[in-house]
């Protein structure tokens, strides 16, 4: 059995031609999975025979909504979903004044272990598939019933450690015939994969790359991000000059306010060193509080974005959304899963 959803429209062609379709049909084909059909029935056009061997050979990836939580305070909307393994995977639909963005997931679970993310914490369990990322906007424009106009690759996982099943995600997600959602709407974040960033300038697309950044200095950013370990801040701005110098494309680096542990006027001053004449902006983020991290979020960041500015580097304070909801990384995810812990020892009573 094959998971159509995540073939490239080659592949989908290719695979028609092989069950004896003509061409046309994967035109068709295509634009039905991407319309989020729950079943090969409801794709009217094609011929009883065709469906039933879709039926016959091929996966239908359909997420369930295990829980949706939408904010009273600025109609945030959080999906936690269910995937075919019973797996689950968070998203979120961000309301803004040019138009809704998503956050998907990448991976179930994380193995980069950073500090402050709730995604991590129980550590890596599968990467999703390209139509397992896919089904996230899919579906939620669907339930929500809101357009999607922007896509933040920032939830569960890094999106660079399944670099390929992402990649043929963004060129699924780009098809005129499917979503149509252009690569400069599309903003991928990465911890810092040096390689895969490198991979990733070679291809030169229009998205725009955030990186994680989060500290300043090797000392502070291996406390917070074990992956600084093998690479280093040095190493990794690098990097990211030479992906600028390939694409031309300015990055957005990304630093988690933590209180007394990366926020201060010294660490201000080493990130402006560390950025000044080059292009791109850091993008502030007020912590979220994880009940399972000793770290906070910092009280000092409207003094650390002015000294940044001061100095000349371009520094925007992220917006807070779904505060009410757990919109946070992770948070739902993990609620669930303790929940279902909860659950087990009752379940095993009864076989004692």
């Amino acid at each position: 059995m094959v998971e159509i959803k995540s073939m490239s429209r080659e592949e989908l062609a290719a695979f028609l031609k092989e069950l004896g379709e003509p061409k046309f049909r994967e035109k068709q084909v295509f634009q039905w999975l991407h319309r989020g059909v729950e079943s090969f029935d409801e794709m009217t056009n094609l011929s009883k025979s065709l469906r039933e061997k879709l039926k016959e050979n091929c996966v239908l990836t359909v997420p369930k909504v295990a829980r949706k939580q939408i904010s009273k305070m600025d109609g945030t909307v959080k999906y936690l979903w269910e995937l075919s393994d019973g797996n689950c995977v968070e998203s979120v639909v961000m309301r803004y004044k040019h138009g809704n963005t998503i956050c998907v997931s990448s991976e179930v679970g994380c193995l980069m272990g950073c500090a402050f993310c709730a995604s991590t914490l129980a550590g890596l369990v599968r990467r999703l598939t390209a139509a397992e990322i896919l089904d996230q906007v899919i579906f939620a424009q669907k339930d929500s019933g809101l357009p999607i106009n922007n896509i933040v690759m920032m939830g569960i996982g890094e999106p660079l450690d399944n670099f390929d099943n992402v990649l043929r995600f963004l060129q699924l997600v780009n098809d005129p015939d499917g979503l149509n959602i252009g690569m400069r709407h599309i903003s991928l974040s990465t911890c810092g994969l040096v390689d895969k960033i490198d991979r990733l300038a070679e291809l030169d697309l229009q998205l725009t790359l955030s990186v994680s950044l989060h500290a300043p200095d090797d000392e502070t950013r291996c406390r917070l991000m074990p992956v600084n370990k093998a690479v280093g801040v040095d190493k990794l701005m690098q990097t990211c000059r030479n992906y600028f110098k390939k694409t031309g494309r300015r990055i957005s680096y990304e630093y988690a306010m933590v209180d007394g542990v990366n926020d201060s006027d010294a660490q201000a001053d080493l990130l402006v060193k560390l950025l000044k004449g080059q292009p791109g902006h850091v993008n502030l983020i007020p912590l979220n509080n994880v009940e399972e991290s000793p770290l906070k979020p910092s009280r000092r960041v409207r003094e650390f974005q002015n000294r940044l500015e001061r100095q000349g580097v371009t520094a925007t304070v992220r917006r807070k959304l779904g505060d009410d909801i757990d919109a946070a990384c992770g948070q739902l995810r993990r609620k669930e899963m303790k929940k279902n812990e909860a659950v087990k020892p009752a379940q095993r009573r009864p076989n004692r």
